[in-house]
């Protein structure tokens, strides 16, 4: 990992163009290529990135001043022009483990990923743990009409998970092959306030019977 804060504009040419005036900025290169421009706010979105595959040219002065030119496999630039660098770090972080769902998670992924039908008719799964540059997808899927979802499954369903699955399609869909991505949030529980949030970036929130999956509801035992 390389960490530089650094005086800089940045311009993204692409499927879109962007510019991001001049100001103090900290830049990240990441070990799987990834690169990455934040500001002093904004959680943990970048301003902007350019993920993996992609490669860095670097042309500064022996200050570090001048341009680095990032190019993904589609040719998209992302040019960040430094006028003055103000720390440069760099430091191996190793293998990272990720993040372990508790075993509840774990398993309604394992079963979701069985019964993935339950989602739609003529719904196919692709992978389960897609990977991805920040993380790997609980399930990608292809819907019945042949596109790809990116599937997120907690037990409980809160505003961090929509946030999660929000990134993931984001990278997601600068992948050609892939290419529209929607976004399915399948929990246990929803809080009020992720149905919310994930209706506003146009995500399904599907609610998730572990009984029913398991096979352990009874039909005949209930009530009504």
């Amino acid at each position: 990992m390389r960490v530089v804060i650094a005086r800089c504009s940045v311009d993204y040419a692409g499927k879109l163009t962007a510019h991001l005036p001049t100001a103090t900025r900290l830049l990240l290169v990441k070990a799987d290529g990834s690169v990455l421009v934040h500001a002093d706010g904004g959680s943990y979105k970048p301003l902007n990135w350019m993920s993996p595959p992609c490669t860095l040219r670097t042309d500064v002065d022996e200050t570090g001043a001048g341009t680095w030119t990032v190019t993904n496999k589609a040719g998209e630039q992302l040019v960040i022009t430094i006028g003055e660098v103000f720390a440069d770090h760099s430091h191996d972080l190793g293998v990272d483990p990720g993040l372990a769902k508790d075993g509840v998670e774990a398993h309604l992924q394992e079963l979701l990923a069985a019964q993935v039908d339950t989602l739609g008719e003529g719904w196919r799964l692709v992978r389960r743990e897609f990977p991805t540059a920040i993380g790997p997808v609980d399930l990608m899927c292809r819907d019945g009409d042949g596109l790809a979802v990116a599937v997120e499954i907690k037990r409980r369903g809160g505003i961090d998970g929509v946030e999660q699955l929000t990134r993931y399609l984001e990278l997601l869909n600068r992948d050609p092959l892939l290419s529209p991505v929607r976004g399915i949030f399948a929990a246990q529980e929803i809080k009020p306030q992720a149905r919310v949030l994930a209706g506003d970036r146009g995500i399904e929130c599907v609610l998730l019977d572990y009984d029913r999956m398991r096979g352990l509801d009874d039909p005949d035992s209930r009530l009504f």
